[in-house]
């Protein structure tokens, strides 16, 4: 018989087979203890407090609506949310937060893009337009007038992206039947149902713009 299994009939340490039922559980480090004594103690350095993170926040430029925006963020902010919380900019929407549901839809250099799957820092030097951008001071973008003329919105929370998206679609000139307005705004969702209005409106808007 080895010296663990007499330790455990003495009464002092363990036995072989409590320290093996031990490492199983996790809790080796108590079974040895009595074994190791004071070496063990000694062996763990005391713990000292860690210091806090540094901030990790970048200063850039953003250039939106026309506009240079100096904002400290870091890296990895997305532009929805450098746009809604750095800027003030609410009119675009934070919807599902994975680019599935384009409530969040901007435009990158005329360009559509799902704000929520980029990063402000990826864009310090190209032209963001929101929907507050699209506006001529009180005179609306031919596309806001046709939404409001042929009622393409109901609670109005997808509406920003979905104006910004067809004019993005307009732009883009796949705008010539109703089916190509239907699949190129699938990618905004409307939990409405206002997808017959807001074809409308696009048709109408690409008559004016």
């Amino acid at each position: 018989m080895d010296n663990f299994e007499e330790q455990g009939k003495g009464g002092e340490g363990v036995s072989r087979r409590g320290l093996l039922g031990a490492a199983i559980t996790g809790g080796a480090g108590a079974a040895l203890a009595p074994l190791l004594g004071n070496r063990a103690a000694a062996a763990v350095p005391a713990s000292s407090p860690s210091a806090p993170p540094a901030s990790s926040a970048a200063g850039m430029t953003l250039h939106v609506n026309g506009q240079a925006h100096w904002v400290e963020i870091e890296p990895r902010v997305t532009l929805v949310d450098a746009l809604r919380d750095h800027l003030g900019m609410y009119g675009t929407k934070k919807g599902c937060d994975h680019g599935q549901c384009g409530a969040c839809t901007v435009l990158i250099n005329g360009v559509r893009v799902n704000s929520c799957l980029t990063l402000a820092a990826m864009h310090t030097n190209e032209e963001i337009t929101t929907i507050e951008g699209l506006a001529d001071g009180d005179r609306l973008h031919p596309v806001q007038e046709a939404f409001i003329e042929h009622d393409g919105f109901q609670c109005g929370y997808c509406t920003p992206g979905q104006i910004c998206s067809a004019v993005g679609l307009i732009h883009e000139g796949h705008t010539k039947t109703d089916d190509q307005i239907r699949e190129g705004m699938a990618g905004n969702i409307c939990r409405c149902g206002a997808y017959s209005n807001i074809v409308d409106a696009v048709k109408k808007a690409m008559k004016v713009s």
